[in-house]
């Protein structure tokens, strides 16, 4: 008698809780958007290089290259860099007798990037290069963006717009750049833990070239080693077989490359510290 059972009235239904929705991701920079394609061919090597990384702490790290090439003269090179919450960086380059100068920009938000690029300011000629860049996800799968450049020089002036787009799937990622320079399509595909495979189409329509290429990264876990790969339809073919050292922070990597058409081979060694 001490217990009480009240009943809900009839056709009454339980409230549901208002479902909430996952917050679309930042799409990352415009320069990224081929990386994961990118990353699956091999770098080009020639000659004998060494490159020590040292992280200073945890907003500045520098990186130490000394290059040695049969093709041109020893070289040395210091690169600098600092990370921090926000970020506007000067680069400095000196070739020859000419000086550069580069400022980025870059914002970026919850599901959006925004970046600019200002490269060889010179108010007394009237000259600049403008690059702005910008990227929204509009699903989860799809971002979408463009690219606008604007260069000025005494006499000349002019801008091209390019029109970006990326759908990202499960295991596979789809990348089309269009404008009226040309075109620029990959397709990446990760086959297992252990393979992955990308396709790459560009076009070029001030030179009137294009290029496909077919690349493919091989991971040995147990080896510690990967082994990358290329063909591509200009009759290129190369490989870099990278072996990492631990306990040791050091990588060897040996890399061959053979341009059937014009008859040429290098190849390339290098040792990576940090």
């Amino acid at each position: 008698m001490g217990n009480t059972l009240g009943l809900a009235p009839m056709g009454a239904l339980p409230r549901r809780s208002p479902r909430r929705e996952e917050p679309l991701p930042n799409p990352g920079s415009f320069d990224e958007l081929h990386r994961l394609c990118k990353d699956v061919f091999p770098a080009q090597m020639e000659g004998v290089k060494l490159v020590v990384n040292k992280v200073l702490s945890s907003h500045f790290q520098v990186a130490h290259t000394v290059h040695m090439s049969a093709l041109g003269l020893p070289g040395y090179h210091l690169h600098a860099a600092y990370a921090g919450d926000w970020q506007l960086s000067p680069t400095e380059t000196q070739q020859a007798k000419f000086l550069t100068w580069q400022f980025d920009g870059e914002y970026r938000g919850d599901d959006y990037t925004a970046t600019l690029t200002l490269g060889n300011p010179d108010l007394i000629g009237e000259s600049v290069i403008v690059v702005a860049h910008f990227l929204q996800s509009l699903t989860h799968r799809l971002v979408l963006g463009g690219e606008l450049v604007y260069h000025r020089r005494p006499g000349e002036e002019g801008a091209i717009l390019t029109l970006a787009g990326k759908y990202s799937a499960g295991h596979w990622v789809a990348t089309l750049n269009v404008g009226s320079g040309g075109a620029h399509a990959s397709y990446y595909h990760r086959a297992n833990e252990q393979v992955q495979v990308g396709v790459e189409f560009e076009a070029n329509t001030r030179l009137q070239d294009t290029t496909f290429s077919f690349g493919y990264h091989l991971t040995l876990p147990q080896a510690n080693m990967v082994f990358r790969g290329l063909v591509d339809s200009n009759w290129c073919v190369g490989a870099v077989l990278e072996k990492k050292m631990p306990p040791l922070p050091v990588t060897l990597a040996l890399g061959a490359f053979l341009n059937h058409w014009r008859n040429r081979f290098h190849c390339g060694f290098s040792v990576t510290v940090g």
